[in-house]
């Protein structure tokens, strides 16, 4: 990286001064790929699933992506703390690209599985570097501004990526836009990793008593096929499923608590609180984002355009929220903003819980998914803060890391117990909008805790 700037100088540039131009365009670019190829990709996997005869083991294909992720990102973390952000960044583009192709050139709904396994390797390296590179070339006063333009990043992604891709993949092929979207990614791919040569930088020596634990290879390798499991057990309900669901519930109890801060499980100030509340708001907002679509087309048969404008409407108001905290409240604690976040959030699960009722208007439903958005604009920027303020010294990579961990975990978890709710109460002769209400209320148990639980991050 380059000279560090004088505390004066610090103090009058910007994100894109002379100093930190080139740094923020690298990262500006990078996160809007990966918008871009998330958001287009995900719309056509159903389709791709259809054509090679693999509708049953669609869950397995749409989660191969969040267990792999959890792998990359404590490989993306510990990398960054050995090396600085710039090897495994480009790194995860690189391989970003190799698994558009290996998805696109698929014969078999396992080599799509295998592909989108690539994709979240790649992805949680990128995740983790990109925050980790934040801390360690920007000083304080300017990370909640470069997060804040990170989440900006997928504001056009998620305004054409959908719609487009939905558009290749019905008048010419779901491959096409695989291979579409490995074409525009490896020119970009390889400008930014010239771009950010020499940006970052490997962090400074930590002292012997503030270095975390490393954990093993094997147990982030663990825990990934620990979740890549228990979605294939959520593939089907016979004898067969059911052992897998378990082996990978048991292979995540034992091992996922080694790849977060001792302390976690049980909210100790500091780095361990803030790392717990973000798998828990993680795992509303993505719950919610899973469970209300499904509503909407299997119970109120609204037209998947509905659902898409909800999608795009969370991405916008997500951005739009985020760049509020870091404008409008930046001088407000950050733990403060966590509590405002966490009740938006807890809004947003009484609206979704009330849109199932009969007499509500579908649009009610889906505006929930909105409201979660501003929540999450507000906390999600806000715990990264803390969370890097909390890292010990040089360690902004295993933050970082503990971050990515908690979050898809939290995805996980929380899904996987409000769908096993919903499917206890249609099982029980309920119907299904009765299911859905009691997942929806199941919700509000974690938003409740990490409201109490935020002042145990507040920074010094």
């Amino acid at each position: 990286m380059a000279d560090r700037p004088s505390a004066h100088s610090e103090t009058a540039e910007g994100l894109f001064s002379r100093t930190y131009a080139a740094a923020t365009a690298g990262f500006t670019a990078v996160m809007f790929l990966t918008g871009l190829a998330a958001l287009a990709v995900v719309p056509t996997l159903p389709t791709a699933a259809r054509d090679l005869d693999g509708v049953s083991l669609f869950p397995l294909v749409a989660g191969c992506f969040v267990a792999a992720s959890l792998l990359g990102g404590v490989l993306g973390g510990h990398w960054a703390d050995r090396a600085g952000a710039q090897r495994p960044l480009a790194a995860g583009m690189v391989l970003a690209v190799v698994t558009l192709l290996v998805s696109a050139a698929s014969t078999s709904i396992w080599q799509l599985a295998a592909g989108r396994f690539l994709d979240g390797l790649a992805g949680g390296m990128v995740a983790v570097s990109i925050n980790a590179a934040i801390g360690q070339a920007y000083p304080d006063r300017l990370r909640s501004r470069a997060l804040a333009l990170m989440s900006a990043c997928w504001i056009i992604p998620s305004l054409v990526g959908p719609p487009l891709a939905g558009l290749v993949a019905e008048w010419w092929s779901w491959r096409a836009v695989f291979y579409g979207l490995a074409a525009l990614t490896v020119l970009p791919a390889l400008a930014v990793v010239a771009v950010l040569r020499g940006r970052s930088r490997p962090a400074a020596p930590a002292e012997s008593g503030d270095r975390p634990p490393r954990p093993a290879l094997m147990v982030a390798t663990a825990v990934s096929v620990g979740a890549a499991l228990g979605q294939y057990g959520a593939s089907g309900w016979d004898l067969r499923h059911l052992l897998f669901a378990v082996g990978g519930l048991a292979l995540l109890v034992v091992f996922a608590p080694r790849l977060l801060p001792p302390g976690t499980w049980c909210a100790v100030r500091g780095l361990p609180a803030t790392v717990l509340l973000r798998g828990l708001s993680s795992g509303v907002f993505f719950t919610l984002e899973a469970l209300v679509p499904l509503m909407l087309v299997t119970g109120r048969d609204v037209a998947p355009v509905v659902t898409g404008l909800a999608f795009t409407g969370a991405a916008v108001a997500w951005a739009a929220s985020s760049w509020i905290q870091s404008r409008l409240l930046e001088r407000v604690p950050r733990h403060r903003l966590v509590v405002a976040g966490e009740l938006v959030l807890a809004a947003a699960v009484v609206v979704a819980a009330v849109g199932t009722l009969p007499a509500m208007p579908a649009s009610l439903a889906a505006s929930a998914m909105v409201v979660a958005a501003v929540g999450m604009g507000l906390l999600a920027p806000s715990l990264t803060v803390l969370s890097l303020s909390h890292a010990p010294s040089g360690r902004q990579g295993y933050a970082s890391s503990a971050m990515q961990t908690s979050q898809n975990l939290g995805q996980i978890t929380v899904l996987g117990v409000s769908s096993a709710l919903f499917n206890a109460c249609v099982g029980a002769g309920s119907t299904e909008f009765v299911g859905y209400r009691a997942a929806f209320g199941l919700l509000l148990a974690p938003c409740v805790l990490a409201t109490l639980l935020a002042t145990r991050s507040r920074s010094a």
